[in-house]
């Protein structure tokens, strides 16, 4: 007896942990291949996508004027002094220039609305056996110059067709986890002109997957501990039908929402008060806590999701200025402690409303209500990629940046315009001719806060105040 039981629990030992194995490898492998073939296949349709929009003749034209020795010297003469001008006086007087911002548009909206993309760029490749690659265009986050640089081509990549190399996920230390691809340009001839190169960041995907493997990890070895401990206990009986009954009801039981105290173990009357009825009852009492968890558990999960919509339309309206509906104060305060962490290039654009205090005495509320919601519209529809709030009763504040960063002062001449052009029209009625004080300061490497950058436009839109008071008077 004792050599049955000890075989037995070998052969389980050894099964479940092959079961387990498998699992784990079989799950991972698969897993890991399906998720691997998305990100290519993703990586090499954008490439495609974006080679194909592109004009072979114009980039033809470009390539040969980069590759040339008076563009190189002056590219060299630019990146030494840092300064773009020279390069976009080359492409300007060579007629490359117009077209050359419109591609880099291109790639910019594309990365905008790419979110998984992290970099498109073109390049001016060399057969298998070059070494070096010229960049020729990229996004507008790189200088000017780097159009034409030449850079080694990577060890991996070397005495090898570009275009004909399987898009591949690598790591680096400066970029991280990237799928690469790249899809060649022609021009009218069917001659590649250059290839547009796609990264696609996976890291996140990369951490998942890892994620996942300590799940399967977590989860085989929890699930193979209960099963052996199970196994024990019925080997230890040496009853085999009911023993072979009871495994038989416990493999078959799928717990679910809809399933009901009736569908759990039952396989009928066992004889005698010994072990295999104390643990056919507790198995039957487990799997009835179990229906009554999975119940328990679904009921919990709606109202968590029930509450969280609640908590989520609560927080929302929180930040929400109840007039205007941009972000009030407290959205705004918010904001500055990210930026302040994040550190990115930034404006503030201070807006202070004039003659809201003579609007309400005079005309009412009501009508003070729509000159600030008309002077909140103006502010909104100049400044489109950059949140607005709300911060006093005729303040408003911009944090200016996204795609309104670059056009910073033209937007701020647009409002200031704009404020002027609607305050002398003569037609409206008063709470229509919309009026306000406009000051910006843009974020320097010295500030150590935002709470600095704004405080310098709050000072420039106060000059501004005074000079809509010498022109017109003080509205007190």
């Amino acid at each position: 007896m004792n050599s049955i039981r000890i075989k037995l629990y070998i052969f389980i030992i050894l099964t479940i942990i092959l079961i387990a194995s498998g699992t784990i490898i079989f799950s991972y492998i698969t897993s890991s291949r399906q998720i691997n073939n998305y990100y290519k296949q993703m990586t090499t349709d954008n490439a495609q996508n974006f080679a194909s929009n592109l004009d072979g003749e114009y980039l033809a034209k470009l390539r040969s004027a980069l590759e040339s020795e008076e563009y190189q010297e002056i590219r060299d003469r630019a990146e030494e002094e840092e300064d773009e001008e020279p390069v976009r006086e080359y492409l300007v007087e060579h007629g490359l220039w117009d077209e050359y911002i419109a591609i880099q548009e291109s790639i910019d909206n594309y990365l905008s609305n790419m979110s998984d993309i992290k970099y498109i760029y073109v390049v001016g490749h060399g057969d298998q056996n070059a070494t070096l690659d010229m960049y020729m265009i990229d996004s507008s986050e790189e200088p000017l110059y780097e159009s034409g640089y030449y850079e080694v081509r990577e060890e991996t990549l070397r005495d090898q067709d570009l275009l004909a190399i399987e898009p591949t996920i690598s790591y680096s230390d400066d970029w991280g986890w990237l799928c690469s691809d790249y899809a060649p340009v022609y021009d009218s001839n069917k001659n590649v002109v250059c290839i547009v190169g796609c990264d696609v960041d996976v890291d996140d995907m990369v951490n998942a997957r890892h994620r996942f493997l300590i799940y399967i990890l977590i989860g085989t070895v929890t699930l193979s501990i209960l099963v052996l401990i199970g196994a024990v206990i019925f080997v230890s009986n040496l009853i085999i039908k009911p023993l072979h009954a009871i495994s038989d009801q416990v493999k078959s039981f799928t717990p679910s929402v809809d399933m009901t105290e009736e569908e759990v173990i039952n396989i009928g009357t066992i004889k005698g008060n010994n072990e295999i009825t104390e643990i056919y009852d507790n198995i039957r009492s487990m799997e009835s806590s179990i229906v009554d968890y999975i119940h328990n558990i679904h009921t919990m999960q709606g109202d968590i999701e029930k509450k969280d919509t609640e908590i989520t339309k609560l927080s929302m309206e929180t930040f929400k200025d109840s007039l205007t509906h941009v972000g009030n104060k407290g959205a705004y305060l918010q904001k500055m402690q990210e930026i302040n962490q994040e550190k990115e290039d930034f404006a503030i654009v201070m807006v202070d409303i004039n003659n809201l205090k003579e609007m309400n005495d005079k005309y009412g509320h009501k009508a003070g209500d729509l000159y600030i919601q008309g002077c909140c519209k103006m502010i909104c529809d100049t400044f489109r990629h950059s949140p607005v709030f709300r911060i006093g009763g005729d303040e408003f504040v911009v944090v200016v940046e996204n795609k309104d960063y670059p056009n910073r002062y033209t937007c701020l001449t647009r409002l200031k315009l704009a404020f002027e052009k609607s305050y002398n029209q003569e037609a409206e009625n008063p709470w229509e001719k919309l009026s306000a004080a406009v000051g910006m300061a843009e974020n320097s490497s010295d500030d150590y806060s935002a709470e600095l950058v704004f405080k310098r436009a709050d000072k420039a839109m106060y000059e501004d105040k005074l000079e809509f008071r010498k022109k017109y008077g003080s509205y007190r």
